[in-house]
């Protein structure tokens, strides 16, 4: 197992310090699913709910996530984000995909950021048709891919 960059010696928490670290052009896709029943899912595709355009609530709230990482998760570095986008697919009649991608130039990586905002619109798509389905299940939020930095590039295997 790699060791965990967040702790020292003594096991207390600490910032990792990129300051020696290159700038390099970063990059991270993650992803979401949102499973809810059928009829919410047509609902949203066909712009039907009271509450507005869902998915452009949901993808403004994501974008919004990725910009404030630093801010939620307690270690992350503030990152100057250059670009964030977020695309929904129906999966199936009952789930609605969530894939995000991020990009940067900086010291540290992005992944952290595209995992928030899947989180983010995630939790906005919830919040936007609980009235109409209380069971909506958020469910497998993970990184697909990033590029840049020290450790190259990884890809999630089919399967995996």
């Amino acid at each position: 197992m790699n060791e965990l960059t967040h702790f020292d010696e003594s096991g207390a928490s600490r910032m990792v310090d990129v300051g020696d670290k290159p700038v390099t052009s970063r990059r991270a896709v993650a992803s979401s699913l949102v499973r809810m029943k059928p009829a919410t899912l047509a609902s949203i595709q066909e712009g039907g709910l009271a509450k507005g355009d869902v998915l452009e609530v949901a993808r403004l709230a994501g974008i919004m996530a990725a910009k404030r990482t630093g801010d939620l998760i307690p270690l992350c570095h503030p990152l100057p984000i250059e670009g964030v986008e977020i695309d929904f697919q129906a999966v199936g009649d009952d789930c609605l995909g969530i894939e995000v991608r991020v990009k940067t130039t900086g010291k540290t990586g992005i992944e952290m950021e595209a995992l928030t905002a899947a989180s983010v619109a995630a939790l906005t798509l919830y919040d936007m048709v609980k009235s109409a389905d209380r069971g909506v299940v958020i469910e497998r939020t993970r990184l697909e891919s990033k590029a840049g930095g020290n450790s190259g590039n990884w890809t999630r295997r089919e399967g995996a």
